[in-house]
């Protein structure tokens, strides 16, 4: 059985769009169009791919569909860029990337930057807690990721980057109002905490450490620099990531809570394809974050 390139393409078009419509521009065609694709790879496949729900989600075949429609897109780049052809347009190949929030807000966008320079490359970010990106890459929603995964997906390779490493931390005046007899087992349980979000088990994992059972108060700021802000803004305590806290700490905004850091490792996981254009990407990414990262 043979997979026409064109067809799989609508397939991706379709779930990075969210709709028919929206696939139907970016492929300069018709919606009608779109359709009767879409219809004609699944009577071929004698699957269903897609889920016509809004937005349009692939199914299990279409997941492979997907995959195959990236992959195909980027040893396309790789032989134009070989042959010395011109893309023409100032066409640039997007690149989908999962990433976690902390790293995102921190090291990983300076080396998209230089690689954007060196590239013709448009970087579609996606951003996870590092304990789901590599689902991303398993569906293949995206080439590449930051993960907490050490095992390989399948279909994939890894490289260790290092550890983001986070201490607990909070404002002067919390700590005077909340734990002015320090961060006893007993003051922690009443003291409100942050969280990013309600899979954030950071913080849990550093209260059970300190000897907490208990649930604290939470706050919930679903975004990273927001986060450190409701830090130090003293609506709670929370772990935050050395490169966040550094220079508040510095200027006495935030003071440690002590208690054991903890270390989240961190790997890039990618496809296993022979690909000069991600073999770059992933050099630069693994590279810096081997640089700014503690050892794992």
């Amino acid at each position: 059985m043979r997979i026409p390139f064109e067809l799989a393409e609508t397939v991706a078009a379709v779930v990075d769009e969210g709709t028919l419509d929206a696939a139907a521009r970016r492929l300069h065609i018709t919606p009608s169009a779109v359709s009767q694709r879409i219809k004609a790879l699944e009577e071929q496949l004698g699957r269903v791919v897609l889920v016509r729900s809004k937005p349009a989600r692939a199914t299990e075949a279409g997941i492979a569909v997907v995959r195959l429609a990236r992959q195909a897109a980027l040893l396309e780049h790789d032989t134009v860029a070989e042959l010395g052809a011109d893309a023409g347009d100032g066409a640039r190949t997007s690149v989908p990337l999962a990433v976690n929030a902390d790293s995102l807000g921190t090291w990983f966008l300076e080396p998209l930057a230089r690689l954007s320079q060196r590239h013709p490359v448009a970087f579609d970010l996606h951003r996870d807690d590092q304990e789901f990106t590599a689902g991303l890459l398993e569906s293949g929603t995206v080439m590449g990721a930051v993960t907490s995964r050490a095992t390989p997906v399948a279909g994939c390779r890894v490289s260790a980057l290092g550890a983001m490493r986070y201490e607990a931390v909070a404002t002067p005046g919390f700590v005077e109002r909340w734990l002015a007899a320090g961060a006893t087992p007993e003051a922690l349980a009443d003291a409100p905490v942050v969280d990013f979000d309600r899979r954030d088990d950071l913080q849990n994992e550093w209260l059970t450490a300190m000897g907490v059972h208990g649930r604290p108060p939470r706050h919930f700021v679903p975004a990273s620099n927001d986060f450190a802000t409701a830090v130090r803004l003293g609506l709670g305590w929370a772990l935050l990531p050395t490169f966040q806290s550094q220079e508040p700490l510095a200027r006495g905004e935030l003071v440690r809570l002590g208690g054991p850091p903890v270390d989240v490792p961190l790997y890039w996981q990618q496809w296993n394809l022979r690909s000069p254009l991600l073999d770059a990407i992933a050099e630069e990414i693994v590279a810096e974050g081997r640089r700014v990262l503690a050892p794992a």
